[in-house]
């Protein structure tokens, strides 16, 4: 592994893509594909912290994925709730700071609690901050926060792109840099689409239950090898939270 530890990217995004064709794979149910990648994802989680990545956001459950058989939803709302309740102590000893994006108020009643339970939780921590996103949807997010500047009555001239962000929902991460998608799929899928002007793409033909810290380590070195200039000539940093 050669990666240059001054230059990790502040802000990594993952779709965890291909849990149920690695399943349909091996000829298993779809549900034993979302398990081994809540699995694989604790590892990713465990090798970013150890890395030094400042901001990690997963993407867990979209606003479209409602749309799934009605078992197999139910399925990933109790995997959601185990791991949620079993794993507080993994992200208490690598003092990570959970953070939720995404309608939480859609959510049923338990998963809402379970969320901000783990966010209570773990607010006082100040490693890694890992942004979980469950019943998001990019353009959902925009339509809440325009909502949000509208009822506290602020005016046209004063809305700018830093106010938008503050209304947005991670205010405190800064705009992703490095988006990792996996299961060969190569679009957004509705993912963060306020916060990746500038991020840094990834695609990879891998299932997501197969994905490894070899893989991560890789992109991340991926990543580092990228002439980032922001729109202009040279290459830049962006600005850090």
């Amino acid at each position: 592994m050669s990666i240059d530890k001054d230059n990790l990217p502040l802000h990594v995004a993952i779709t965890m893509d291909g849990n149920g064709r690695w399943a349909q794979e091996k000829k298993l149910p779809r549900t034993s594909g979302h398990d081994q990648g809540v699995k694989v994802a604790k590892k990713i989680v465990k090798a970013a912290s150890d890395l030094g990545i400042k901001h990690l956001t997963l993407y867990i459950f979209s606003t479209e994925n409602w749309k799934r058989a009605e078992q197999e939803v139910g399925f990933l709302m109790n995997l959601i709730h185990n791991h949620l309740v079993q794993e507080l102590d993994f992200y208490r000893e690598n003092k990570i700071k959970l953070h939720h994006i995404g309608d939480i108020d859609r959510l049923p009643p338990l998963i809402k609690n379970d969320i901000l339970t783990a966010i209570e939780d773990t607010k006082a921590f100040n490693g890694m901050t890992v942004n979980l996103a469950i019943n998001y949807g990019g353009r959902d997010e925009i339509i809440r926060g325009i909502k949000k500047i509208i009822n506290n009555n602020i005016q046209a001239d004063k809305i700018d792109e830093k106010l938008i962000s503050n209304f947005m929902d991670m205010p405190d991460s800064p705009d992703v840099d490095l988006l990792i998608r996996t299961g060969g799929e190569k679009r957004l899928s509705n993912y963060l689409l306020w916060h990746i002007p500038y991020a840094e793409q990834i695609y990879r033909d891998t299932l997501w239950p197969d994905y490894t810290e070899e893989d991560f380590y890789k992109d991340v070195e991926d990543f580092q090898k990228r002439n980032r200039r922001f729109g202009s000539e040279k290459a830049s940093k962006p600005n850090s939270k």
